[in-house]
This record gives C-alpha cells, sequence and structure tokens, in this order.
C-alpha cells in the first residue's frame, strides 16, 4: 500500500510538472489580452502578467520577455541591490508611456521564493514609484502596496492592498513631522542609522531638544528636520526599518541619553562632514554608527570630521560578513582614528565573535553579546535581534553612563574606561580583537 501510494504521488507530481506550463500560457494569454484592452494602460493587469512572466523568468531573455509584456519597448537584467553576491535578479521593462516595470525574482536551489513587480508611472520625464504586487509560490498575486504621495512629492505612506488591489484600510507611514516635546535631560549621544520612530514614546520621549521644544535631529539622505526610520534602496514599498532598533538599546541601557537621531547621507557621503559638525556643535559628546560599506572613499568626509572633533568619542558597528577586517575592510570600522571604537558582536557562552560577525586584531577593538538580544521594532513591538548593528549602541550606552558619573571625561578617558573592562580573545595563541570582550557591559 505504501509503495502504491508513492507511485500515484510521483504520477500526481509528473502530471502538474507537464500540465504548469500550460496552465501559465493559457492566464498569460488573458492577462495579455486585459492589458492591452486598458486604455491607455491599466497598471494592475500589467503588474499581474508580469508577475506570471517571472515564473519562467530564468528561462527566458529579457527581449522575449518585453515581447510579451504590452506596451513594453525593451527589458534590461541586473543583480539585485545591494552590493554582493546576487540574491536575486531584476528585471527593468521600459515602457511607451514612458513608466516602467520593475520584476524581482529570488529563488533559491532552482526553487522559488519570490516575486515582486513594480509599476513605476512618468512623472516629469522620471518614472515615479507608485504600485507593487507581491505574488505567492504559484505566481498569482497574493498582495499590494500603494506609494501615497504629499503635496511636495515626497512618499507619505505605503497603503496596504489585498489580492484584488483594493484597499485594506491599513497604512505604513515612511515620513512624519517630530511631536512637539520637552527635553529630557541628560548626556547628549547622536545616533546616525535609517532613522528613527520618534512617533514611539519610547523614542520621541528622549529626544534632544532646544529651548523651544524642537527636537535636534536631521535627515541628511533628504536634508529636512524629519529623520524618520526608512531605508527605501531595496524597495520603496518595503522599507527597511534599522534605526528605530539600534536607539532602543541605546535607551534601554542609558535611560539618561538624550538622543540626537540623524538619517545617514546615502545620496552624497561627503554630507558627513556637515553632520558631525552639527552633532559636534549641539553637544554631542559621543556618536554611534551601525552602517558601513566596502568603499573607503565613501568614508573620507566622514574620516576628516572626527579627526576635527578629538574630544567626541565614535563608535561604530564591525559588520557581520564573517571576515577578518585587518585583511578586508570594511568602512568606517577599519579606519585609523584615534577617538573611535569598532565594536563587533560576542558568543556569549564563549566571549569569541559571533558566527557571522567581524573581527579583526589590529581593526576590531571589542566585543559585547549582541546575539538575540531585545529592542523595540518600528512598529512598537518587541523583536529579537542579532549582530554587530546592536553591539555598537551596547558600547555607547556604557559610555554615556560612564558620562554621566565622570562629566568631565572626553573620548582618551572614555576609551581607557572600556578598554580597561575587556578581557582578550585568544585564540591558536593569537588575538582575534585588539582590546578584547566586555561580556557584561551592564556590570557597574
Amino acid at each position: 500500500m505504501a509503495l502504491y501510494a508513492s507511485a500515484r504521488l510521483g504520477q500526481a507530481l509528473r502530471m502538474r510538472k507537464r500540465l504548469l506550463p500550460l496552465l501559465i500560457a493559457f492566464v498569460l494569454a488573458g492577462l495579455r489580452a486585459t492589458a492591452l484592452a486598458a486604455a491607455p494602460a491599466d497598471p494592475v493587469a500589467t503588474l499581474r502578467l508580469a508577475l506570471m512572466l517571472g515564473c519562467d523568468a530564468a528561462a527566458s531573455t529579457p527581449a522575449a520577455m518585453a515581447a510579451q509584456l504590452p506596451g513594453a519597448l525593451a527589458a534590461r537584467q541586473e543583480p539585485i541591490p545591494p552590493k554582493g553576491p546576487p540574491i536575486g535578479r531584476r528585471w527593468i521593462f521600459t515602457l511607451a508611456e514612458g513608466g516602467q516595470v520593475l520584476l524581482d525574482r529570488y529563488a533559491q536551489g532552482g526553487r522559488l521564493l519570490t516575486l515582486l513587480a513594480e509599476y513605476d508611472a512618468p512623472r516629469n520625464g522620471t518614472p515615479r514609484p507608485q504600485l507593487a504586487a507581491l505574488g505567492n509560490e504559484g505566481c498569482f498575486l497574493k498582495s499590494g502596496r500603494r506609494l501615497v504621495y504629499g503635496p511636495d512629492g515626497h512618499a507619505e505612506a505605503v497603503e496596504l492592498l489585498d489580492a484584488d488591489m483594493a484597499p485594506t484600510g491599513s497604512r505604513e507611514r515612511l515620513d512624519a513631522d517630530v511631536p512637539a516635546g520637552q527635553d529630557p535631560g541628560g548626556v547628549t549621544v547622536a545616533q546616525v542609522d535609517t532613522g528613527v520612530n520618534y512617533l514611539l514614546p519610547a523614542i520621541g520621549d528622549r529626544l534632544a531638544r532646544d529651548a523651544a521644544g524642537h527636537a535636534l535631529g536631521y535627515d541628511y539622505w533628504e536634508m529636512d528636520a524629519r529623520p524618520f526610520d526608512r531605508h527605501p534602496v531595496v524597495s520603496p514599498f518595503f522599507p527597511e526599518r534599522h534605526g528605530t532598533k539600534t536607539a532602543s538599546v541605546l535607551l534601554r541601557e542609558a535611560p539618561q541619553v538624550r538622543l540626537i537621531p540623524y538619517r545617514y547621507p546615502r545620496p552624497d557621503m561627503s554630507r558627513f562632514g556637515a553632520l558631525i559638525d552639527d552633532a559636534a556643535a549641539k553637544g554631542a559628546a559621543i556618536l554611534t554608527l551601525s552602517l558601513g560599506s566596502d568603499d573607503r572613499a565613501d568614508w573620507q568626509a566622514f574620516a576628516a570630521a572626527a579627526g576635527r572633533h578629538p574630544e567626541m568619542l565614535f563608535v561604530v558597528s564591525a559588520g557581520n560578513d564573517g571576515r577578518d577586517l585587518d585583511r578586508t575592510p570594511v568602512y568606517p570600522a577599519a579606519l585609523e582614528l584615534a577617538n573611535k571604537i569598532t565594536v563587533t558582536s560576542a558568543d556569549r557562552a564563549t566571549g569569541r565573535p559571533a558566527r557571522d560577525a567581524n573581527w579583526g586584531s589590529r581593526t576590531v577593538d571589542l566585543a559585547v553579546p549582541a546575539e538575540g538580544i531585545p529592542v523595540i521594532g518600528f512598529a512598537g513591538e518587541e523583536e529579537r535581534v542579532s549582530g554587530s548593528s546592536y553591539a555598537a549602541p551596547r558600547v555607547a550606552a556604557l559610555a554615556a553612563r560612564l558620562l554621566l558619573a565622570h562629566p568631565g571625561w572626553h573620548a582618551a578617558e572614555l576609551e581607557a574606561a572600556i578598554f580597561a573592562r575587556a578581557k582578550p580573545v585568544i585564540v591558536g595563541g593569537k588575538p582575534l580583537l585588539s582590546h578584547g570582550v566586555i561580556l557584561n557591559p551592564l556590570a557597574p
């Protein structure tokens, strides 16, 4: 009986494999007819068709795919950003109407994981993201998202859509004015990240403010006074939210901090000079940063500005590439700055760098446990996270507590007191870190 059932199952699977291409071809024909009948263009029908094309995209050329998408003049294929090994492929279709369609396909071991199709509408000669559709394993539309723009042209929210691309009544904020408040007092710490969700009381109540109650943070990405947590580079419809989590670690372990949040200047990294000068002028004694890249040139302005302010302590994350930064550096972690501490994540049991954490006997100063630690997520819920991104704010919090106890200290004194707490990490008779591990940075 068991053998018979297995044979029947194998036969069914083989039949499904033969019929699937026919089903896809049938659906594609119907979707093409719908899209062609639209006047001048039906973005929803176009996205449905793009998802179906993505099912068999690995075996098709961009030109062949463009020929099947109504209104497409051409298509090209490229790895999905960010930099590094391709984790997916993107097809970009140029439309005759002036817009474009992006099709992202994620697969592993030949198995389709995710399909995302995006429609960018023509606006002032440049396509602007408008609508996105997420596909399921069968390549049919599962849910959608629509960007909501304000009068100034900036995206303010993502409207969530159902499988019929109808509004669900839910939205995710992409930008917001900083609510009014009072300065909390305490040790001033600047954080450079993707911004923070200052609508959460746990964050907003700790913002550094001027005498009029205006928050001191700034968005050096979009150059305005709203450093709201979002990183839309991979997809504007599914922005990464990172800075709220790192800030929650800092504020939990050093509740005496008055926080100046900055959104980092990704469009122009030379703005880092103005950012650091601004933090120094506003009284930040400590700056923590959980970002990095392989390109040293990205961080020239950062290095120059940090050198101009030797009194400030810069606490940066080492990264999570599982590599020796002495051999293959990441910046700013590997910059040679006297007032910088580079921090990685430690395995709590062994004290060694965690599985994917970077290390370096010359480049990485410290490790602290940052695996499976609690944080506050963008929506205010508690999450568990891991990595050197969360090790850096733990050390920045330690520095803030030391500064509260010793108000006259500067970077040199803070570094000396922090390094004195570290124990060496030796493997094979050689140190893995410049100073070692602090297993309990909360210890008095």
